[in-house]
């Protein structure tokens, strides 16, 4: 592997643990009374309530990002596009901190935003390394680095949040501020390998085209295609099942098991682990034996069971351990579900139809993190049933939609 890939690849690693390390910390920051963001004497339902402003905005502005730094980048180049991205996660930890310091949530909130408005960098660093493949075989081999960078990450964010922010691991060096420390030396130790060693291999650059409404005809060119709204319906409520509980499983656990920012990265820790086994164990022989349909169907029927195995838990551990088949089937289904918008369009779309699905996933978890802190802050139970409610809702969409024959056709192919 030449160190231009493996800058890629640590690129991918910083985006992705990036997100595991900061929701235990914001939910400590905003839950815990004697953490200096919110004032003392706010009420818990304002702290739910600020918990799904912070986390939605992160993702509406993802949301929109998304499509504007893509197309940036097949303009300006992957390289700068990569930097422009790090810039941005740069600036929000830089803010995060400072809000902290400040004791400010309105700073909190645009440095999350202006983090989610450039989170365009695991697709960016990924077509870089496609860029950068001699042959489909080093293309399929270079993807394949690419998930074991993105699964490396998934781990590291919550080991990094839990160890530097607990006094008895450092003593009196440990903080709520430390791990932001630490991602912004990450983020620019991802710049300096960037600027020193990777040098951009895209030679066709497109001319800049980029319109306030770019977001909105993307979403909207999928109403002439059937076979991608079918499965768009699916999509949609699927994500919005593992969103629910991705986003609350943190202020969930302290708000009713009280655990520290330790034991909420731990629980982070733990469904980590579990989507990297699911997806690297579990994803091919599930995908050979059974019908497309069935494991979105099943995995449903599993997070329904999981998430009220969850709810009924009477302790932390248990409650952990209730949302492993949650996260496993939800390795299993993300894939599925994009093997088929991939095979819904031909080659000239697939660019479009993975920025759908993107989008689609970026608003539904920006819409699930702003109602569910509302829901919160009435019974920390109601996401969750949201959830259930989503999973169902799933498996409605495949009865009415999955039965014709495009679907059926689809749903065949590997």
């Amino acid at each position: 592997m030449t160190i231009a890939k493996f800058a890629l690849l640590f690129v991918i690693f910083v985006d992705v643990s990036g997100q595991g390390l900061i929701l235990p910390l914001i939910n400590t920051l905003v839950m815990d009374p004697t953490s200096p963001l919110l004032p003392a004497d706010t009420p818990r339902a304002q702290r739910h309530f600020s918990f799904g402003l912070i986390i939605g905005t992160f993702y509406l502005f993802w949301f929109f990002g998304a499509v504007y730094i893509s197309k940036l980048s097949d303009s300006i180049g992957r390289k700068n596009g990569i930097l422009i991205c790090l810039a941005g996660a740069l600036i929000g930890y830089m803010l995060t901190i400072l809000a902290i310091l400040m004791g400010s949530l309105a700073l909190m909130v645009l440095g999350r935003a202006i983090t989610g408005f450039t989170s365009g960098n695991q697709p960016i660093a990924q077509a870089a390394m496609v860029d950068l493949s001699e042959s489909d075989e080093a293309k399929t081999r270079n993807m394949g680095y690419c998930v074991a960078a993105l699964s490396v990450g998934l781990v590291a964010g919550p080991l990094i949040a839990g160890t530097l922010s607990d006094s008895e691991l450092l003593g009196a060096d440990a903080s709520l501020k430390l791990p932001f420390y630490a991602a912004i030396g990450l983020v620019l130790l991802a710049m300096f390998l960037i600027v020193v060693f990777f040098r951009d291999s895209l030679q066709a650059r497109v001319p800049l085209s980029i319109t306030p409404v770019d977001v909105f005809r993307q979403l909207w060119k999928a109403t002439d295609r059937p076979t991608v709204l079918r499965v768009s319906a699916v999509f949609f409520f699927f994500m919005f099942v593992w969103n629910t509980c991705y986003v609350f499983v943190d202020n969930y656990l302290s708000s009713r098991f009280q655990v520290d920012t330790t034991g909420a990265s731990a629980a982070m820790l733990i469904l980590g682990v579990a989507l990297i086994f699911a997806s690297s164990v579990l994803v091919v022989p599930i995908g050979r034996r059974f019908s497309k349909p069935w494991i979105i169907g099943v995995g449903s029927v599993v997070m329904i069971l999981s998430i009220a195995g969850f709810l009924a838990a009477r302790d932390v551990w248990t409650a952990c351990a209730a949302l492993v088949p949650l996260a496993a089937s939800f390795a299993v289904g993300f894939p599925t579900l994009l093997a088929m918008f991939s095979a819904s369009v031909d080659e000239s779309e697939q660019g479009w139809v993975m920025g759908l699905s993107t989008a689609l996933w970026t608003s539904g978890a920006g819409v699930t993190a702003l109602i569910g802190g509302g829901l919160m802050s009435l019974n920390i139970e109601l996401p969750f049933f949201v959830g259930i409610a989503s999973a169902t809702l799933t498996l409605l969409m495949i009865a009415l939609l999955w039965r014709s024959y495009d679907i059926r056709r689809i749903a065949k192919s590997n």
